[in-house]
């Protein structure tokens, strides 16, 4: 297989990184490998604000899971256990709201992507950018994690401190350092392929 195709089976999503910094071409590098994404009328209307400040990064991660913490308050019993398996990543609630960054996993570099909060394609546009970072990313011998839940910075007090405008919303976040954890992939579903070879009748 060629190294893109290889690249695209190793990368992962790694939940604890080691203390090593993470040099400003490197993230230069993974930037501009984003930046290289398609984009609906090629709008190419993300932004990117980066993190590298540990100590606001783990208030901010505090900060943003005690809000997630609220909002599972208020769902119901299946909800609950949906989310605390997709976000605290099996971490108990105890855990979670203690002092541990169970959002930005003590990751030395924060990605805030962010698009206009008029673009209805956004989000997709962030999607398929997010997507070059990461395997850039891993191909530069770095790891990396999407973290959704960071759309709640923008509840934080101290939100204004990153500087984003008014008139943009942050679609994702995408931790990035040096994993300290190796772990194995999932298993793939593979029921979910349709080849159409015929057309169907309308009914």
């Amino acid at each position: 297989m060629s190294q893109v195709i290889n690249t695209i089976y190793e990368r992962r999503a790694v939940r604890k990184y080691k203390t090593t910094e993470v040099k400003k071409e490197q993230i230069d590098a993974v930037i501009a490998a984003g930046c290289m994404a398609p984009s609906a009328l090629n709008s190419q209307d993300w932004k990117f604000y980066i993190l590298t400040d540990r100590e606001l990064i783990r208030h901010l991660g505090h900060e943003i899971g005690k809000l997630a913490f609220k909002e599972i308050g208020h769902m119901n019993l299946k909800d609950v256990i949906k989310s605390s398996l997709s976000f605290f990543h099996l971490s108990t609630i105890k855990n979670f709201i203690g002092t541990d960054d169970h959002v930005f996993h003590d990751a030395p570099v924060v990605i805030f992507i962010t698009a206009p909060k008029a673009d209805e394609w956004g989000g997709l546009n962030i999607g398929m950018c997010a997507q070059n970072i990461m395997l850039a990313a891993k191909a530069i011998g770095l790891d990396s994690c999407p973290v959704g839940f960071a759309r709640l910075v923008m509840q934080v007090p101290d939100y204004p401190s990153l500087g984003i405008p008014s008139n943009e919303t942050v679609e994702l976040a995408i931790i990035v350092g040096y994993g300290d954890e190796h772990p194995q992939p999932h298993e793939r579903r593979k029921n979910n392929v349709h080849y159409i070879t015929k057309a169907k009748a309308a009914v």
